[in-house]
């Protein structure tokens, strides 16, 4: 996995192209990692693993023993599988591949500047021998379900790809993949080589704005990922403007403003907060009307990561830089205890005749199988192997799911998705 990253990378396209000064904006803020992200990383290095062993190339096997789970066997296994599956049908049709592992692509024809790593680029023949050029890219999460269809980042890999080896082989369609096992979206997105180019040449020129800082702020889903968001005034702008339109009694006076004031005066977030504590602000949401509060989710999405980033910067400033935020201090939150010394402990404990100190636990499934082999495994404990339906989450009609049958569904709460997107 590459350590450095484009201004205008594949992987934040989607930002850019919809908020072209949006790069430049954050590049004050530090590009901070998560759990998550970690994770996906981890995982991209196991399927990077699991596909060279398939090409028979040398590789050590990553070891992580925070991240290395049966389900992160489970998840990249599906992607090894889908590669090797389009590798294969390839070979089928006459010819062998082009196979290219955590590909370096150039761009930069089209983005100033611009390059990225495809997690896979293949290129070979279809079955009525046309040329194809394939790219693949696994997702390791669960919260976003990341849209194949005209995908942003995966149209820059291609038109890297074609701009590296299109004059080499005659290529005639793009196809761009999405493996995201965690939320059953493995979809392929094809189109001609003519329409992947001529979308290019659009968007030179929003390449151009954002990589020199200009064009206007937008805020949208978009911006879920952005460093700036926590200080952007058009997210604040947009996010409060809901908030006054759909879900506050303005009757109640919070976010009226100052009466004492012109309209020209005072804007909606230059206004003195002075809400009413004897009357209820926020309207109850079963008086709005389904059909508006449909309406409005796709924002009320944003809105909630964009209070979560406001938050998350507030804090991180008042505890690793200690900048004073007027009326909240810095506290210590609980903490459990652990052990200093494994070792000593066990020692001490079996000194003393406690001797009942480890707990004994079955073998995972995907142990089982790896003990046995897929076959044998089958065999044996195939009977006894079931997979439990999926926890009931409601979301957008665009996802490809099929809709459950509500009246057989199992008796269980709903979570709440948010809208596609990509990382």
């Amino acid at each position: 996995m590459p350590d450095v990253h484009a201004l205008l990378s594949a992987s934040s396209s989607k930002q850019w192209l919809h908020c072209p000064p949006s790069v430049r904006l954050q590049e004050g803020f530090p590009n901070e990692s998560s759990v998550y992200a970690e994770e996906g990383t981890f995982c991209h290095s196991v399927c990077e693993y699991k596909v060279r062993k398939y090409l028979k190339e040398r590789v050590k096997r990553p070891q992580s023993e925070e991240f290395y789970t049966e389900e992160i066997d489970q998840i990249t296994d599906v992607y090894y599988e889908f590669v090797v599956g389009v590798i294969e049908e390839m070979k089928r049709n006459g010819c062998e591949p082009l196979v290219l592992v955590e590909e370096r692509v150039d761009y930069s024809h089209i983005a100033p500047s611009g390059f990225g790593t495809a997690d896979m680029l293949i290129v070979g023949r279809d079955a009525d021998g046309k040329g194809v050029l394939h790219i693949i890219d696994f997702k390791a999460g669960a919260g976003i379900y990341v849209e194949v269809d005209h995908n942003s980042q995966l149209s820059l890999y291609a038109l890297g790809g074609l701009h590296a080896y299109g004059y080499i082989y005659p290529i005639e369609t793009i196809r761009m993949s999405i493996v995201q096992p965690r939320l059953d979206n493995v979809n392929t997105f094809e189109c001609s080589r003519e329409e992947l180019e001529a979308w290019g040449e659009s968007i030179k020129p929003i390449a151009k704005m954002a990589f020199e800082g200009k064009g206007e702020q937008n805020p949208g889903e978009w911006c879920r990922f952005c460093r700036a968001k926590p200080v952007c005034k058009a997210c604040a702008k947009e996010a409060l403007s809901l908030c006054r339109e759909e879900f506050l009694d303005l009757d109640a006076g919070a976010l009226s403003e100052d009466p004492r004031a012109s309209p020209d005066e005072l804007s909606d977030l230059e206004a003195p907060y002075q809400a009413d504590t004897t009357t209820p602000v926020f309207k109850q949401p079963g008086l709005i009307p389904m059909t508006e509060l449909a309406g409005i989710l796709p924002t009320l999405n944003r809105i909630s990561s964009w209070i979560e980033a406001v938050f998350a910067y507030v804090t991180s400033e008042a505890v690793n830089h200690a900048v004073p935020v007027p009326g909240y201090k810095v506290v210590e939150g609980r903490s459990k205890r652990v052990f200093t010394d494994t070792k000593a402990v066990v020692d001490t404990a079996v000194a003393n005749g406690y001797t009942d100190l480890y707990k004994q636990q079955l073998i995972t499934l995907t142990e089982f199988e790896k003990m046995m082999g897929k076959k044998r495994f089958n065999e044996l404990l195939g009977e006894y192997v079931a997979k439990p339906p999926g926890k009931l989450a409601l979301v957008p009609e665009s996802d490809p799911r099929p809709p459950v049958d509500l009246n057989n569904a199992p008796d269980q709460e709903f979570a709440v998705l948010t809208d596609s997107g990509e990382e």
